[in-house]
């Protein structure tokens, strides 16, 4: 082995995995990606991506839309926590409001995103950027980050790998131990090809939070 090959072997790599606090999907495989975290070295970041802005003048279902109105507030406090406290604070409220979100089966999202400052050491005050557009250029600038290198045609979960972005995996469990390893090595071993572009299958199950 060179000395190259032997530094990059031995190097974190760097993953980003962009998510919206309301998709169930991203909160399964951010619950993974930390899974993999706990058992490898990665430089692990938690960024904000938007499923209201992926969905920008598209025809939608009537209750995905109205969901999707719903969330809007929660998304823009969660750009006024990333943008002004950075990715460890995100990261800590992404988690406190996904737990209430997703295994806990809320839908007060305001109420939600005051609990979750609270719970992640933030000030209540960033609750009140909800009902206002002050964060939305930020927010928008970091959904087209994570977004732009997949294309506007896939949604959330997205994950960079050391540049290398792609969407997915999809996962309705989150993959514990060996397997969530596995999984994460055969992904990236996939998306690094530059001639790989999809693989596919019907989803049989809803997402699990357990």
């Amino acid at each position: 082995m060179t000395t190259d090959t032997a530094v990059s072997a031995s190097r974190s790599p760097e993953v980003d995995v962009y998510v919206d606090p309301l998709c169930p999907f991203a909160w399964v495989t951010s619950r993974w990606a930390l899974e993999v975290a706990a058992q490898r070295p990665v430089n692990l970041t938690f960024k904000l991506m938007s499923l209201y802005w992926l969905n920008e003048g598209r025809d939608l279902d009537a209750g995905y839309r109205a969901m999707l109105d719903a969330g809007r507030g929660i998304g823009r406090v969660a750009a006024a926590v990333q943008t002004d406290h950075g990715p460890d604070a995100f990261s800590a409220f992404y988690t406190a409001a996904g737990t209430r979100i997703h295994p806990g089966k809320r839908k007060d999202y305001d109420a939600v995103a005051l609990e979750a400052l609270a719970e992640a050491g933030l000030p209540a005050a960033l609750a009140d950027t909800a009902g206002t557009d002050a964060y939305d250029a930020a927010l928008r600038a970091s959904h087209e980050a994570g977004m732009k290198p997949v294309g506007q045609d896939v949604g959330t979960p997205t994950i960079h790998v050391d540049g290398v972005a792609f969407f997915g995996p999809v996962l309705t469990v989150v993959p514990r131990g060996d397997d969530a390893v596995r999984i994460f090595d055969g992904a990236v071993a996939l998306a690094s090809f530059p001639h790989f572009f999809e693989l596919k299958r019907s989803r049989t199950g809803s997402p699990q939070f357990t």
